[in-house]
């Protein structure tokens, strides 16, 4: 397994690296939910880009693609088959809870998150409650690395798009494992560095040099690839993994997002939010670059828990 890509400040302080996340999702959170809704993630598309005269995607077609990216994930693990229903199920890293209240609607399953970011968490219980929801789910602020739950409690554990903030890639993953009952379905889908070839022990010098800068930008600690991932489910004993590159299958939302952020519904989004939420934005530049160059992938990891 290659070593994880990081530069400069690895091995930090990761106390002030959660305080740093949870602050940055504290301001940015008015602004996503402004031009995005309550899915802090990406959509999930056909193609990378419009047909040659195709009319230009609507605020509505990425609101449907971001909700089709939870049933695109959840099929490609195979949760879609009636049989397989989850009653217990944890939302790691869950924003303001979109995800979670669809997933409790979806399965009528009890349903948490958990959050470093205390606005956010107050958000996901106020919409938890505007649902009708507040029986069936509940949000905590909580570290994914130490968990708050005994083991084997969850037959769902889902992350959507927050494993690039964890500083230990495979605790991270090892806590998911452990709160996961005996058969669960274990779902990641995160930013990833390409995978190394076999004669590689890291990324090019160039390809670090970009990584750094976009994870001093979006307060992203060591990176790993889809292919560590794998590996580590692998050592945890984990069975039915599967992996899968949809980096072309997001391609649409950067521009989306650009697009957004040039209105001035999202100017004054951002300036509303504070400084650290443009600087964020200002850098999107550099993970299109990164998505472009082919070093940074956007991976869904998917495994089971031995019965």
């Amino acid at each position: 397994m290659a070593k994880l890509q990081r530069g400069e400040g690895e091995g930090g302080d990761l106390e002030k690296l959660r305080k740093g996340i949870a602050e940055s999702y504290d301001e940015s959170t008015g602004a996503w939910e402004e031009l995005f809704g309550e899915y802090i993630h990406r959509g999930f598309y056909d193609t990378p880009s419009a047909a040659p005269g195709a009319a230009p995607l609507t605020a509505l077609d990425h609101r449907r693609a971001q909700l089709r990216m939870i049933d695109e994930a959840l099929a490609f693990a195979g949760v879609s088959d009636p049989e397989k229903k989850p009653k217990k199920i944890l939302d790691v890293g869950c924003g303001i809870g979109g995800d979670t209240l669809c997933l409790a609607k979806k399965y009528g399953a009890q349903c948490i998150g958990i959050n470093l970011s205390p606005v956010q968490v107050k958000r996901a219980q106020e919409l938890a409650q505007a649902e009708g929801l507040a029986d069936k789910v509940s949000f905590e602020e909580a570290d994914a690395l130490n968990q708050p739950f005994p083991d084997g409690q969850f037959d769902l554990v889902w992350s959507l798009e927050s494993g690039e903030h964890m500083p230990d890639k495979e605790k991270f993953f090892s806590e998911m494992a452990r709160v996961a009952a005996p058969g669960a379905t274990i779902i990641l889908v995160t930013w990833c560095h390409r995978d190394l070839s076999p004669d590689e022990e890291s990324l090019r010098p160039d390809e670090m040099k970009l990584l750094n800068k976009i994870s001093d930008a979006h307060l992203l600690p060591a990176w790993c690839s889809a292919a560590d991932y794998a590996s580590f489910a692998k050592s945890l004993k984990l069975e039915d993994i599967r992996r899968a590159d949809w980096s072309e299958n997001v391609a649409p939302f950067w521009s989306a997002a650009v697009q957004s952020g040039m209105t001035w519904r999202g100017i004054i989004s951002l300036l509303k939010s504070g400084w650290k939420t443009i600087k964020t934005a200002l850098a999107v530049s550099l993970l299109i670059e990164g998505y472009n160059k082919k070093v940074i992938k956007y991976n869904i990891i998917t495994c089971r828990k031995p019965k």
